[in-house]
């Protein structure tokens, strides 16, 4: 009989050592959130169950090959520095804010608008984030539920499923995604830093007066504007604006021109995007003699906002400092 003698030990404890750094190695390849197969646990944060717009979606981990459709969910994730875990964007309403423009560029653009079904799945995703239900289109068969049968998690904005939206939506929407994304602390010190940045624009327009304010989409035969319910509604408000059509109970509404001649505002806001420019939407309203007693036509006062700036973003506390120095100049606060 031959005995093992000393070297069998140290053979054991090679093979034991091997074993364990195999296992540390499979874990650290499935990343922060992924389930460790080994033992059954998740990451600090995972699972995580989050009801979005009537779709209840649990995430073992967080998204690693996101698609944003829709400017604002992708400056939002570029707002949480996740660039690095976006295979795709698509559909700029305009450029890109500067500060995101250099991770933007390594991202690539699947379509100028909405990719096709086909370009959407080529991207090979686990998660898409839309702005706008339209993203979510079942005729082009990107709908939620056809993507979740091809394994793919979704999101749609807040904003699209949302009434009465208001600041508290849009940290619920940063909150959210920082979790689903596994970066909650990251989520809170971008909504700590934007609600500096509206108490300095409150404080700056403390006692002003509110300036009646229509808002100019688009629109020939009607006009299409900012109801009531969406955050474009309140960064009027928190500009030192009064929407003069916030009663109507959307986000989003055609309405009569007469209407607008009724309420009699005296700031248009122009909310500047696609095809048409804010010069050839001007010279629509100042052409209108129908339009001619209305006193913003009259006066000529104009204020610019980008559509992007309009919507459940990152942009929301620049565009009420924007808007607000457009509507109350003498609160400008230039030195």
């Amino acid at each position: 009989m031959t005995c093992p003698g000393p070297a069998a030990p140290r053979r054991t404890r090679r093979a034991a050592l091997a074993s364990l750094l195999l296992i540390s190695l499979t874990a650290c390849a499935g990343g922060a959130g992924a389930e460790d197969t080994e033992t059954g646990s998740f990451a600090k944060g995972f699972p995580y169950t989050v009801d979005n717009c009537g779709v209840k979606t649990t995430f073992t981990g967080p998204p690693r090959r996101a698609v944003t459709m829709n400017q604002h969910t992708t400056e939002i994730l570029l707002a949480l520095g996740l660039q690095d875990r976006m295979a795709g964007t698509a559909y700029l309403d305009d450029r890109i804010l500067p500060r995101y423009a250099k991770a933007y560029r390594d991202i690539k653009v699947l379509a100028k608008k909405y990719p096709s079904k086909e370009t959407l799945l080529a991207a090979n995703p686990d998660f898409v984030y839309g702005g706008y239900a339209s993203a979510f289109d079942k005729t082009e068969g990107r709908e939620r539920a056809a993507l979740a049968d091809s394994g793919i998690k979704t999101r749609l904005n807040v904003e699209s499923c949302t009434k009465d939206v208001g600041i508290a939506t849009l940290h619920r929407e940063i909150r959210e995604l920082g979790r689903t994304f596994g970066v909650p602390d990251r989520a809170e010190a971008l909504i700590k830093k934007q609600d500096r940045q509206l108490a300095d624009t409150a404080e700056r327009l403390k006692g002003v007066e509110r300036t009646p304010v229509f808002v100019y989409d688009s629109g020939e035969s009607a006009a299409f504007t900012a109801g009531g319910t969406g955050i474009g509604n309140e960064i009027l408000r928190r500009a030192g604006g009064r929407n003069v059509f916030a009663d109507v109970d959307k986000n989003f509404a055609d309405v009569s021109w007469e209407k607008v001649v009724q309420r009699k505002p005296e700031v248009v806001v122009i909310y500047d995007y696609g095809g048409t420019t804010v010069a050839q939407k001007k010279k629509r309203l100042l052409n209108d003699p129908a339009l001619a007693d209305v006193p913003a036509i009259e006066h000529k006062r104009f204020a610019v906002l980008p559509l992007s700036s309009a919507v459940l973003g990152p942009r929301v506390p620049d565009a009420v400092d924007k808007l607000a120095r457009q509507l109350h100049p003498d609160r400008d606060g230039a030195e």
